[in-house]
């Protein structure tokens, strides 16, 4: 990665904030197409982050012609569902289209190292600090006092961030009361199969990723007036209730130092377009871990995003003017709308259920004694597949 200490230019095509999954695809279209893009990421890679860490195949194809094969990186193949209800029983759903794991320590990197050999610069360990839209281009101050200047802005900096309050965001006034827990660990468990364990209050992900590593992720809702004094008390007294969870917990030998967290995660309704600036992966909206399609979303978002960029022409114009930018930032929001507002809307619809004990079981069973509907719901939170990107 670039050493932001060392980087003198300051203006871009199109200024990136946030380096994940949405950010660094938008990098890699965008640079291919020969735009000048600048991405500041605040953590230096490789780095870990709260994920389930399963992609849906529907966009592998188009990852495949981007030049980034997961499997090359020990990615699994995900070919079977397996889900409990909070009491325990197990049921198997057809998964459809399937997926692969792998961690974001290591696609991540990947990515942005694929994104400079595209000729975007990626400034690591370079937070925003502030931004300024002087009515023809934006300013970014960066904590390294350096300020980088854009035609275009791409916010893909994730869940939250400080950024949402300088934007006067209005979800990030909001107490959510959901914790957001990930471990990497070593258990025995199918190496082809994605699990999805219900509890009260929540709900847990497993999937192998890469090197004999599994993903265990989990989201929890916590009541009102409720208190623990660690994540293994509140372990303890809620996922191990779940007979099926606290076997796997007893099983596994875990790989991090401690759990990756992440408080107040908000899965109220975002924007799109905020001040002029374009939202891209989990800053436009977020689907409800349980879908296991955050990660397939934020790569397909970037790319309807610089097809809309790039087909505008806007990025070959000196100066843009604001009725251009009205005009990009209505289409970029109307097509995220069609594409994305049903899947966050259901999954919204199935967290909700699944965080009840008894709504939980009884959907589960009542879905599975209905094939017909149980596959509706799994397409339903799945996107189509999305078709190859003819680079350069």
């Amino acid at each position: 990665m670039s050493d932001p200490a060392r980087h003198t230019a300051t203006d871009a095509d199109a200024l990136i904030i946030g380096g994940g999954l949405a950010g660094l695809t938008a990098a890699i279209l965008l640079a291919d197409a020969g735009k000048k893009v600048l991405l500041l990421e605040k953590k230096k890679y490789p780095f870990h982050k709260v994920c389930g860490e399963y992609v849906s195949n529907e966009v592998l194809p188009f990852l495949q012609s981007l030049g980034f094969d997961p499997f090359a990186y020990g990615a699994s193949r995900i070919t079977k569902l397996r889900i409990s209800t909070p009491r325990g029983k197990n049921i198997y759903p057809a998964l459809g289209t399937g997926g692969f794991g792998l961690s974001r320590y290591t696609m991540d990197q990947a990515l942005a190292q694929l994104a400079e050999r595209k000729g975007a610069t990626v400034l690591a360990g370079t937070r925003a600090a502030e931004i300024v839209f002087n009515g023809e281009r934006f300013f970014v101050t960066a904590n390294t006092g350096e300020v980088f200047s854009s035609k275009l802005l791409i916010g893909s900096y994730g869940k939250r961030d400080v950024l949402d309050k300088l934007l006067h965001r209005g979800f990030i006034r909001d107490h959510t009361g959901y914790l957001a827990v990930k471990y990497h660990l070593e258990t025995d468990y199918p190496a082809d199969e994605i699990g999805l364990d219900n509890f009260e209050g929540g709900y847990c992900g497993i999937v192998k990723v890469e090197k004999n590593r599994f993903n265990l992720c989990y989201l929890y809702r916590r009541k009102k007036r409720e208190r623990f004094s660690s994540i293994a008390e509140l372990e303890e007294n809620t996922l191990f209730k779940n007979p099926v969870l606290k076997a796997i917990f007893s099983n596994a030998r875990m790989l991090l130092p401690k759990p990756e967290a992440i408080n107040e995660v908000s899965f109220a309704s975002k924007t799109a377009v905020e001040a002029h600036t374009l939202m891209c992966g989990d800053s436009a909206g977020l689907i409800a871990p349980l879908c296991g399609n955050g990660m397939s979303m934020a790569v397909h978002a970037a790319r309807l995003l610089c097809e809309e960029i790039l087909s505008s022409g806007i990025l070959e114009k000196s100066a843009i003017t604001l009725r251009e930018r009205d005009i990009l930032e209505k289409r970029y929001a109307h097509i995220w709308e069609k594409h994305f507002r049903r899947r966050l809307l259901l999954g919204k619809m199935l967290q909700a259920c699944f965080r009840n004990p008894f709504l939980a079981g009884l959907s589960l069973h009542s879905l599975h004694a209905l094939p017909a509907l149980e596959r509706w719901v799994i397409a339903n939170t799945h996107g189509k597949t999305v078709p190859a990107w003819q680079l350069r």
